[in-house]
């Protein structure tokens, strides 16, 4: 496939060609930077791994060059960085077995450009072959502006699909913000108790930014078990682990839904659920 980046490029850790992996995806991800896709995106990377019927396709954004580092990492330019974070994130999709992984290597002021459509485009012909049953990208409530730019552009990329092409649902997910705000009618609950073991393989191999000094594995993992925990006050658990998404299926079903106005109401929704609950017991 042609994207707009020279240095774009799509790894099948099977080998089969590029088009017929992504042809077979079920299950797509849409994330910023590399590792995002581990630590958001565990409930369907998990839902495929190993099955015959089922394949996970994971799409990164950015290059990654700017993150923080410190330790081993220290010195390395930014040059240096994005290569050793690409490596990072096709060891990833080795451990995870993914269909595929397309890395779109864009800066991320061109992705926080709203007059930058390039990635649009990119995703666009991604999601033209890929046709995933089920899509997963950021949050609109997240706190980092390149995990938003990035769920806004995919939310444009999925209007540009014809609408009996487009994913039966698409949620955004936890990273930079959790959704443990959001009323519990909002949330999606993404149930990943199995596979322990894969998820911390997943979310180990990024050395650069663990060693870098950011514990995202351990934070990653604790913030799953606190979702199981803490999402039911009168009962046990059910799950050993958990993810909270937002569902963003309205806004792909009507192209004319506002984004602000969406997410608002989320907000809306949680105040008034506070405030009541205040209003019955103060």
């Amino acid at each position: 496939m042609l994207f707009h980046s020279e240095t774009a490029e799509i790894f099948v850790p099977d080998g089969l060609p590029s088009r017929e992996a992504l042809a077979r995806t079920t299950h797509l991800a849409i994330g910023a930077h590399p590792d995002d896709l581990e630590i958001m995106a565990a409930a369907p990377i998990l839902h495929c791994f190993r099955q015959p019927d089922r394949w996970f396709t994971g799409v990164v954004v950015t290059d990654g060059s700017g993150s923080p580092r410190d330790d081993l990492y220290r010195d390395y330019t930014d040059v240096a960085m994005r290569e050793v974070r690409f490596r990072e994130q096709r060891k990833a999709a080795i451990v995870g077995e993914y269909s595929a992984l397309a890395m779109l290597d864009y800066p991320s002021r061109s992705v926080k450009d709203r007059t930058d459509l390039r990635p649009v485009d990119d995703l666009a012909a991604l999601l033209e072959v890929a046709h995933p049953q089920f899509l997963y990208t950021h949050n609109l409530a997240d706190k980092h502006d390149t995990h938003v730019a990035v769920a806004v552009k995919a939310i444009a990329a999925l209007r540009r699909m014809p609408e009996a092409g487009r994913p039966q649902r698409v949620v955004g997910c936890e990273v930079w913000r959790d959704l443990d705000w959001m009323v519990d009618d909002d949330k999606v609950a993404l149930d990943v108790s199995s596979h322990e073991n894969v998820q911390a393989a997943l979310l180990g191999v990024f050395d650069s930014q663990i060693g870098g000094g950011k514990r995202y594995d351990l934070a990653t993992m604790g913030r799953r078990r606190a979702n199981a925990t803490f999402m039911e006050s009168h009962g046990v658990d059910e799950s050993r682990l958990l993810t909270f998404a937002m569902d963003l299926t309205p806004l792909v079903g009507d192209t004319q839904l506002d984004i602000e106005a969406f997410v608002q109401e989320h907000i809306e929704r949680f105040a008034r659920d506070v405030a009541d609950r205040l209003r019955r017991i103060g």
